[in-house]
């Protein structure tokens, strides 16, 4: 069903154990042939699944976007882009894996990394394709085959990848894709004892329950879950910039779990800072995604929409006031929430420390800096933190108390694919990109060799 007018749009397919089974033992072959190719060789079919994404880009964004109501603009110029390059850069990061050998005792330590066979990877509905393809890509480029198992409120890009990349070369069974409900193909799938690695992006809740199927049978896990990532603003900064940013915090509806959706600015400048991001935040434009004009679409669905508006009736009822939206677009009706901004909500509320995950934002004042880094980690989450101000010993001050997997600094969304990324507390176990992508994907062997003697 599609979020932008709820009407079906595609049937799918509702995989169960049998489809379960038959996709590992696929990948099982698949992961011999394809492990067992030549880097260069592997990294060129990679480049050629990158080649495919941007042949076809602009079908796969109309069909994300009326899949799960996202900017079809957005698609165009920043997700689709970034689905092929995720191909085009973990190609590239396995032709430069390589780490300096160790000398002990006259001994050469030498690193390898192996393939370790069949990954499973599990994403959300809010980005699938650009979130599945940021681990695809490392797990194949790593040697592994993969079992992607796509969101089920939008699940029709993954079918399309695995056309891409069946056209790029890749061998039978070194990519699969299992369609089917979380509860039902991807508990089978993370609880398979032919799985050698599970990656999931995803809920807190649903996080708990990965980790622990994944632990009968001790599989590595890589978890990606929520977020309520604080944005700090001190007086010092551009306020220009800081307006702006802030209000960014509503794309894609706010279902986005990198948003900074805790307003956190300095009490000097904090009413001036809600007089212009309220009159910032009535310029967008709501309403159809496909539309170039538009700057706010809808929620994925009717149960996420009462969910969303579940956490904003409670922080009524707790005293939070509303100070712009608090509700369903009456105008536009479906799942269209109205872009939400809560002032004076009590300390440790709901609304403050829960992922509501949809277009609802917070705003607090602080004194100081301590006062600042403590609402900021105010939470169970530390996913990410955006900090503003004109002040460098500052921003490296602050940065390094905030609890966060990424800081971002006068900056939002900023990405490279070779640096760490992940969550601390809640937010998730483990870290990727670059490196540590091969780390977690690949079995990591150290040959160590005595010194040849010289005839």
């Amino acid at each position: 069903m599609s979020p932008i007018d709820e009407t079906t749009i595609a049937r799918v397919a509702r995989g169960g154990p049998a489809d379960v089974e038959a996709a590992v033992a696929a990948a099982r072959t698949g992961s011999d042939i394809w492990g067992a190719m030549p880097t260069a060789e592997r990294a060129g079919i990679l480049h050629a699944v990158g080649e495919g994404v941007e042949k076809r880009a602009d079908e796969l964004a109309l069909v994300e976007t009326r899949d799960n109501g996202s900017l079809l603009r957005s698609m165009r110029t920043s997700v689709m882009p970034r689905v092929a390059l995720n191909f085009h850069s973990f190609a590239d990061q396995l032709l430069q894996l390589a780490e300096p050998d160790l000398e002990t005792r006259g001994h050469t330590n030498h690193v390898e990394w192996d393939p370790s066979g069949v990954t499973v990877v599990i994403t959300p509905w809010n980005a699938p394709l650009m979130l599945a393809t940021w681990r695809v890509a490392p797990a194949l480029a790593a040697g592994n085959a993969v079992i992607l198992k796509p969101p089920e409120w939008a699940p029709l890009t993954a079918s399309m990848l695995g056309d891409i990349v069946h056209d790029a070369g890749l061998p039978d069974g070194a990519f699969n894709v299992v369609q089917g409900i979380g509860e039902e193909a991807g508990a089978e799938l993370v609880a398979h004892p032919g799985v050698d690695r599970i990656a999931f992006t995803g809920s807190v809740a649903t996080g708990r329950l990965v980790a622990a199927a994944a632990a009968q049978n001790l599989t590595p896990t890589s978890l990606e879950l929520g977020g309520k990532s604080p944005f700090v603003a001190f007086a010092d900064a551009d306020l220009d910039a800081v307006v702006k940013q802030a209000v960014n915090q509503f794309d894609n509806a706010g279902q986005v779990c990198l948003a900074g959706t805790r307003l956190i600015v300095e009490r000097a400048v904090f009413d001036e800072f809600l007089g212009r991001f309220v009159a910032a935040t009535e310029t967008l434009r709501q309403g159809d995604p496909r539309d170039e004009a538009t700057d706010l679409g809808p929620l994925i669905t009717r149960q996420h929409f009462e969910r969303v508006d579940g956490f904003v009736k409670r922080a009524k009822a707790a005293g939070a006031h509303v100070l712009m939206g608090g509700g369903p677009n009456e105008e536009l009706g479906g799942l269209y929430y109205s872009p939400t901004l809560f002032v004076d909500a009590p300390a440790g509320a709901e609304i403050l420390t829960q992922e509501v995950f949809g277009p609802v934002l917070t705003a607090q004042p602080f004194d100081d800096e301590d006062e600042a880094i403590a609402l900021a980690n105010g939470t169970d989450y530390g996913l990410a933190a955006i900090l503003y101000t004109g002040d460098p010993d500052r921003a490296d001050r602050v940065s390094r108390r905030l609890v966060a997997g990424t800081v971002w600094v006068n900056s939002f969304f900023v990405r490279d694919l070779r640096v760490p990324f992940g969550g601390s507390r809640n937010s998730g176990v483990g870290r990727e990109g670059g490196v540590r992508s091969f780390d977690f994907y690949a079995d990591v062997k150290n040959i160590c060799v005595a010194p040849w003697e010289r005839s």
